[in-house]
């Protein structure tokens, strides 16, 4: 490979890929549109490129015409019962960035939790519960509904860990019924029907996540 002219043999070299030269066996590797879709994900879907199991992925979902875009790839993780906004994306910069904690990128999910919750419960979510994978504390709790049957909440996120939000409900002593992600950054899921996705432009991804790398052209 070389790189702007000089054989490169450290393949942990970095580079910026709009402004170097880069040659592949005398080549140029061929520039990828940026592909950015908004997936309103199943309940029941692996967020996975396939399963050993033979269980159903959120690739599954996507329309035939995406088949051709084997590089596309899951912008984090939703578990298999929780529904909602996933991002999926060929462009391995703007997915990282998009999941590095310090971005500090907002997610808000809809919960129906067993039984009451209160103010207080709330209020601990927010001073954060220690738990094995660390520290869980939710940014924002708003209270929909309560009641001794059931409570409806908007929990935001700025950084997720593994199945925090459930995590967070146990820790007060209730138990998600229902778990959907509404929104992520400023992009809203809105009426997109369950299943379905839809391809995001560059100015939708922009005004969605200011300071997100830009596209290039180069994805990957």
């Amino acid at each position: 490979m070389r790189v702007n002219g000089s054989i490169q043999k450290d393949p942990g070299r970095w580079v910026v890929p709009e402004k170097a030269r880069i040659e592949i066996d005398g080549k140029q590797p061929e520039r990828t549109e940026r592909i950015v879709l908004l997936l309103h994900k199943t309940r029941g879907t692996l967020t996975t490129r396939s399963d050993e199991r033979g269980r159903p992925t959120v690739f599954d979902l996507l329309p035939k015409e995406f088949s051709g875009f084997g590089n596309l790839h899951a912008v984090g993780r939703l578990d298999q019962a929780t529904t909602g906004l996933l991002l999926l994306t060929n462009d391995t910069r703007l997915s990282s960035w998009l999941t590095d904690p310090e971005t500090r990128i907002p997610r808000v999910y809809r919960v129906t939790a067993r039984g009451e919750i209160t103010a207080a419960h709330a209020a601990r979510m927010l001073e954060g519960v220690p738990s094995e994978v660390g520290l869980l504390r939710a940014s924002r709790v708003e209270l929909l509904k309560t009641s001794g049957r059931e409570s409806r909440l908007l929990i935001t996120l700025h950084e997720g860990k593994n199945r925090e939000i459930r995590r967070l409900i146990e820790a007060v002593g209730s138990e998600v019924v229902d778990l959907k992600r509404v929104s992520y950054g400023a992009l809203e899921l809105g009426t997109l029907p369950a299943g379905s996705s839809r391809i995001l432009s560059d100015e939708e991804v922009e005004a969605a996540f200011p300071g997100a790398p830009r596209s290039t052209g180069l994805a990957g």
